[in-house]
């Protein structure tokens, strides 16, 4: 069965996953980490995609991003951080070949309803995989920097901005909705959406999506369930 073309909206954010090719570990160590993220944030610079979120699990990446009116940068930008991640691996270690899987996983996020949400989702990806208590006790994921804790070079998404007039009301706010954890609900619509290529919103957002591309996208039926991990 042929796969499903992937959907990018422009202006839009979207969950991207890509995973290590069979799993593999792709971050060995702090300086795996550091390379990524520093790469990260030049390529998503100069190729003006949007950075609302990240989490760098050991076997693979969450990150939130917004293409602009180039819907097409989104792609370019995950193509080349795995070329450079690839390369680097490759050099270190005296080896060739692959170094990611193939293909990333994408799903549109439907902003006004469910970008916070998401971005909570990925920032607890560390604490659903019991690696941390907290949040902000991972140096990999983009919450410290939410949380004024480290140098913020994040773009600060419309709906994190709502949640108050300043910086300090703001943090407080996320933190205790972070606190709240994701619903079940929620979990099992963002790994779905992400597993079958769907869009991570509700009915409006499907009739919205639709407008824009011209086709519907609807929930398939399960395959394959997403790993806990995820």
């Amino acid at each position: 069965m042929p796969r499903m073309a992937r959907v990018v909206l422009p202006h839009f954010p979207h969950h991207v996953v890509q995973r290590g090719h069979n799993r593999q570990v792709v971050f060995a160590g702090d300086e795996d980490y550091e390379r990524y993220l520093e790469d990260l944030r030049e390529l998503s610079s100069v190729l003006e995609v949007r950075v609302y979120a990240y989490c760098l699990m050991t076997n693979h990446v969450h990150l939130l991003l917004g293409p602009g009116e180039e819907v097409a940068a989104m792609g370019r930008l995950m193509k080349a951080l795995a070329a450079r991640a690839t390369r680097y691996r490759n050099r270190l270690e005296g080896r060739s070949g692959t170094l990611w899987e193939g293909r990333y996983k994408s799903s549109p996020v439907q902003t006004e309803t469910y970008l916070l949400a998401c971005a909570r989702y990925i920032e607890l990806n560390p604490v659903r995989a019991r690696m941390v208590v907290a949040p902000g006790d991972y140096a990999w994921s983009s919450y410290r920097q939410r949380m004024g804790e480290a140098e913020c070079w994040l773009d600060l998404d419309p709906a994190y901005l709502d949640l108050g007039r300043s910086g300090p009301e703001r943090r407080l706010r996320y933190a205790r909705f972070v606190q709240e954890g994701v619903p079940e609900n929620e979990l099992t619509l963002m790994r779905e959406a992400l597993q079958r290529g769907q869009l991570t919103g509700n009915d409006r957002f499907v009739d919205e999506v639709e407008q824009i591309i011209g086709s519907r996208i609807e929930r398939r039926r399960p395959g394959r369930p997403a790993s806990r991990g995820a």
